[in-house]
């Protein structure tokens, strides 16, 4: 078996079986491609099938040399489980990672922003800009319904439920959840769909799209970093920002305010409500609400 065709293989098992986004399985495959590139460099001829303990090892030495922690955890994650998948299709008995053990990583807690913040990107865009009213509603969406950038792009016309406060998203896994929608943001999207994108000459294949850009396709991941990037900048904002940066604000404020972590993983779309959990340590000091309010002795 050659590593393409494995690797192939492997992601067809991620789609088909997990069910995993586009995004999640190209990381994936790309994880996989570095242990190849490192086969080559070294002129190694080794198979997916007889690789061995002590040459992953040595790939897993060479990449630590520039890679932070965080970053060789998920290759090692990513190959024991392509190993993993070899061994249930017969192909190997054993898996060269097992005995291999990941660095260990600290719980990365996510940037937020204040309210004061996320007004002030949105009041710096300028409306008469023919892409104005379309980036102030990416921000408000991004920030009011807590949605990843993946959903915000693909989010279609008939995901709308408006009348009924609802928008319908699709997530990781291609689960689809409901999501409530404020009437304040729903007017915001309804000002744009009725002005800016109804003077879009939209691409046939992106016709039930919401986001496009002015040439009538659906926006890019890379598109909506830069607009928060340039947004930022214009209000000297010291902090590194991105679509997530809305998405961890939405729930931090909602658990600020007296949200109940479990509302905020539905909301979210977490699988695990082990995820959600992160936004408790980022404020503690919604334990000791929880305590003050629940505990007897604090009545």
């Amino acid at each position: 078996m050659i590593w393409q065709q494995a690797i192939e293989d492997y992601k067809f098992y991620l789609k088909i079986e997990r069910g995993l986004s586009s995004n999640s399985i190209d990381s994936y495959g790309r994880d996989i491609n570095k242990l190849v590139t490192f086969l080559n460099a070294n002129k190694l001829k080794n198979s997916p099938v007889d690789i061995q303990e002590d040459v992953v090892q040595h790939f897993i030495y060479e990449i630590a040399k520039e890679l932070n922690p965080r970053s060789q955890a998920r290759i090692i994650s990513g190959l024991r489980s392509f190993f993993d998948f070899l061994i249930f299709e017969n192909y190997r008995e054993t898996n060269p990672l097992d005995l291999i053990e990941a660095p260990k990583i600290g719980r990365k807690l996510p940037d937020t922003l204040s309210k004061d913040e996320i007004d002030l990107l949105i009041a710096t865009i300028d409306l008469t800009h023919p892409q104005g009213e379309r980036n102030k509603t990416i921000i408000e969406m991004l920030y009011a319904c807590g949605l990843r950038v993946s959903e915000l792009i693909n989010l279609q016309l008939s995901d709308l439920f408006l009348d009924e406060g609802y928008i319908r998203v699709l997530g990781k896994g291609n689960k689809f959840r409901l999501v409530p929608i404020h009437y304040t943001t729903s007017e915001i999207l309804v000002i744009y769909i009725n002005t800016s994108r109804n003077n879009i000459n939209v691409h046939k294949e992106d016709e039930d799209i919401i986001f496009l850009n002015r040439r009538g396709k659906r926006l890019t991941r890379q598109m909506i970093f830069i607009i928060l990037k340039d947004l930022a900048l214009k209000i000297n904002l010291k902090k590194k920002i991105g679509p997530h940066t809305l998405r961890h604000s939405f729930a931090t404020h909602l658990l600020k305010n007296g949200a109940d972590l479990r509302i905020i993983q539905q909301l979210l779309g977490h699988e695990s409500i082990t995820t959600t959990e992160i936004y408790v340590h980022l404020d503690k000091s919604y334990l000791q609400k929880v305590v003050e309010k629940y505990h007897p002795n604090s009545q």
